[in-house]
């Protein structure tokens, strides 16, 4: 291609990473200021997991409806209203009076953000077409996660301890309105050549299993494992499933269409993705508190702490990109999956939060793990999928991640309010959350190595050809990458 296509093409994805910066930084800033939060809204545990949670299960309930109606009626219209709602909802959060209004908030929040990245990821795919290009590109995708893990802590420890938690917020404005003018003079509309009608019922399952299961773990360790409340709970979640099971393969457009799960690296995509962000939310929210409410630092020293973490994130993220394009994603798959189990069991086995050289170890580790797991999960979930699918591919992986993201919130703040509540201390009560987060690095390393083999790229090429329209010749977007 000529020198003004590779830049214009340099310039969609400078924009579309913007939006990535936006979205992830604004969770990454948050963790450093639940201490701060918490003592000025006099909230609990259980409510600073809803300042998270309320986030990010809007945002996974609402993903594949973004991702397939960009698709449908223009991408570039949908991520224009994800980003003005995403910067309104964040001047709403800034504002908040209450943590129920802030909760309220966070979700209109999400509302913008569910149009974001699934729709940025497709812009990207629908741009790089070629898929050594594409990996490297989601590499750069990823590299841009690891700036917000690494600016988030510091920046958002500077502007809490000078300005209050409420300027964390203000951070965004400038952001989405930069993001925003460029998208509207530089980012083509795009869509599918084939629309797929809406599917109501469908999406009413998937919030309903989401909300109730997220609802549920959250508020159990209060109301009580065999409350009304959480049986009630699991049972609407156990309906929506079932539900889900039996009319979503009776449609011939459905939210999520069951035959992308014939292919074993994109459901192996699915699962890594959630155990990998179910890993990283519990890891950040137990560190945060623990740095700020045991070890008695301010925020900006906390978020200094982390550092080793965020910055190992952004070094591997784009080493990861490159060798998902040049090798495939088996060998990026286990090095995430070895590394992050080993964090966690520095944490779980040897209490390395209570030495600080261990305590490194274990970040450095940890941020290895989820550097070189992110790329493999893009691109997995997006190669040999149609163009004309490309949104809801990418949405589904999208979803996976926050719902990983929910869950971890949801079981480590469980298994840390159950301890903290039944009399042990911080440290005693962290135990079994160490361990959950050690298992999440062991899916990640066999589900890897299990769903990245040749028989599993054989299942992609096959789904690859069922899901092509029948009247059109092949034109995949990107076969995947062999090992």
């Amino acid at each position: 291609m000529s020198d003004v296509s590779h830049r214009t093409r340099m310039l969609v994805l400078s924009i579309c990473c913007m939006s990535l910066l936006m979205v992830s930084l604004d969770n990454t800033v948050l963790n450093v200021a639940l201490p701060s939060m918490r003592r000025e809204l006099n909230a609990s545990v259980a409510g600073m997991q809803w300042t998270i949670d309320a986030y990010t299960l809007v945002l996974a309930s609402l993903l594949m409806l973004a991702g397939s109606t960009a698709d449908r009626i223009g991408r570039r219209k949908v991520f224009i209203a994800g980003l003005a709602l995403f910067t309104f909802g964040s001047l709403l959060c800034s504002m908040a009076p209450d943590l129920e209004w802030l909760i309220v908030f966070r979700m209109i929040q999400a509302l913008g953000g569910a149009m974001l990245n699934p729709v940025a990821m497709s812009i990207i795919t629908n741009t790089f077409t070629e898929p050594a290009q594409r990996a490297r590109a989601i590499g750069i995708w990823g590299a841009v996660a690891g700036i917000s893990m690494a600016a988030g802590p510091m920046v958002g420890g500077l502007l809490v301890d000078t300005i209050g938690w409420r300027s964390i917020f203000w951070i965004n404005i400038p952001v989405g309105l930069l993001a925003l003018a460029l998208t509207l003079h530089y980012v083509p509309e795009s869509r599918a050549d084939r629309p797929r009608r809406p599917d109501p019922v469908g999406q009413l399952l998937v919030m309903a299993l989401l909300g109730s299961l997220t609802y549920g773990i959250i508020e159990a360790p209060a109301a009580g494992w065999t409350s009304g409340l959480i049986l009630g709970c699991a049972a609407v979640a156990l309906a929506s499933l079932v539900g889900l099971l039996l009319y979503e393969p009776r449609r011939t457009e459905p939210l999520i269409d069951p035959r992308f799960f014939r292919s074993a690296p994109f459901s192996g995509a699915t699962v890594i993705a959630v155990c990998a962000f179910a890993g990283m939310a519990g890891f950040l929210f137990l560190n945060t508190l623990y740095l700020q409410d045991v070890r008695g630092l301010d925020a900006l020293d906390a978020g200094l702490y982390m550092l080793p973490m965020a910055a190992c994130t952004f070094l591997f993220a784009p080493v990861s990109g490159r060798l998902v394009g040049a090798r495939g994603p088996r060998l990026p798959l286990l090095i995430a999956g070895v590394a992050m189990a080993a964090s966690g069991l520095l944490f779980a086995v040897f209490n390395a939060e209570t030495s600080t050289p261990l305590m490194f170890t274990g970040y450095v580790l940890f941020g290895l793990g989820f550097g070189m797991v992110n790329a493999p999960i893009t691109n997995t979930a997006v190669s040999g999928m149609p163009r004309a699918q490309a949104g809801v591919a990418a949405a589904v992986a999208s979803t996976s991640r926050q719902t990983g993201g929910t869950l971890g919130v949801a079981v480590v703040g469980a298994v840390l309010a159950a301890g903290m509540e039944g009399g042990a201390d911080f440290g005693s009560a962290t135990g079994p959350a160490w361990w959950i987060i050690t298992v999440c690095g062991l899916f990640v390393l066999v589900v890897g190595a299990v769903s990245s083999g040749p028989w599993a790229m054989a299942t992609a090429e096959r789904t690859a050809r069922t899901l092509e329209p029948p009247q059109a010749s092949p034109s995949p977007a990107g076969a995947p990458p062999h090992v």
